[in-house]
């Protein structure tokens, strides 16, 4: 049994990455503020033995005996990252500089959550490790992608000052059970659009993509990350399934055919990336992981949370 920390393990990937540890014999320390997690996604965890959860912003110290560290912690939607930037930046280089901390004091190994905005609006497609990224280090997303520029800097520097062994996963965009409903990204927005018999919001023409991975399949791959000797990433983690926006409100709308909601475009927000496709040849080979759920399972599956979570509300 491994005592492993997980920060932002109330949040959507968070909660589920705790449940899957859990479930692998493991002894799991959730660390969060819950600024966007949710209690409610770790209700059932917390009469497990072996959880253990402490509420707490990760920009500040804090002193604890672990093994692994799965860093998450950082709001991870536009419309919350936005909602108090410098607070994001905080979280992404205290809080990253924080979480580094531990790993060096207890010697253990350190996976950092990163993401695809690092590659910004790319001029290329896929995007493969090795692209540097087009990103204005000014506009209105750079708290986040710029913060965690900086975060996969500090996980280098630490590795090659300390010779501390670390792991960097870059995210794509992510869906399923456990998402906050208002949290505004374009999955929420559309089912909850969909139930709730209101217009359906594309931004732009609707011709931008969008690659969207299942979560068991993301912490799947964040776990096999962790647990592949003499790797340190960054690795792209996602599903390379590209559709453009307008196909994704029309697969919604397959699964909610009842819904009277019509389609309306609204103009693009500013820096809004045109392609996001992560090429996962590194995450295939060096790892062995694909994802497995396709998008129509997974959709079936999310919507029926929605549908519950949105009862329970009401």
């Amino acid at each position: 049994m491994k005592k492993i920390l997980v920060t932002g393990g109330s949040g959507f990937i968070g909660s589920h990455l705790c449940r899957k540890l859990l479930d692998m014999g493991h002894y799991v320390i959730c660390l969060d503020n819950n600024f966007t997690g949710s209690m409610n996604n770790i209700l059932q965890l917390r009469n497990n033995k072996h959880f253990e959860f402490i509420r707490h912003d990760i920009t500040v110290p804090i002193y604890l005996e672990v093994d692994e560290i799965y860093h998450l912690a950082c709001p991870a939607s536009p419309k919350d990252y936005q909602y108090n930037s410098i607070k994001t930046i905080k979280t992404n280089i205290l809080g990253t500089l924080n979480a580094l901390g531990i790993a060096k004091r207890t010697h253990c190994k350190i996976l950092l959550s990163s993401t695809s905005e690092v590659y910004g609006d790319p001029e290329e497609s896929p995007q493969k490790e090795e692209y540097w990224g087009h990103v204005n280090p000014i506009g209105i997303r750079s708290c986040y992608d710029e913060g965690k520029r900086v975060a996969e800097t500090l996980m280098m520097e630490y590795h090659r000052t300390h010779n501390l062994e670390i792991r960097i996963a870059r995210i794509f965009n992510t869906y399923g059970p456990n998402m906050d409903p208002q949290d505004g990204r374009v999955v929420s927005n559309f089912i909850n659009q969909y139930l709730n018999n209101e217009d359906i919001t594309i931004y732009g023409d609707g011709k931008q993509t969008r690659s969207f991975c299942f979560v068991s399949d993301m912490v799947d791959g964040l776990i096999k990350l962790m647990n592949t000797p003499d790797i340190t990433g960054p690795i792209n983690i996602g599903n390379p399934d590209e559709r453009t926006i307008s196909d994704l409100a029309n697969k919604v709308k397959e699964f909610i055919p009842a819904s009277k909601s019509c389609i309306i475009y609204k103009e693009l927000p500013r820096d809004d990336p045109k392609k996001r496709n992560p090429d996962i040849t590194k995450a295939n080979t060096i790892l062995n992981w694909y994802p497995t759920i396709n998008i129509n399972d997974g959709l079936k599956t999310t919507i029926d949370y929605f549908r519950n979570v949105t009862s329970r509300e009401k």
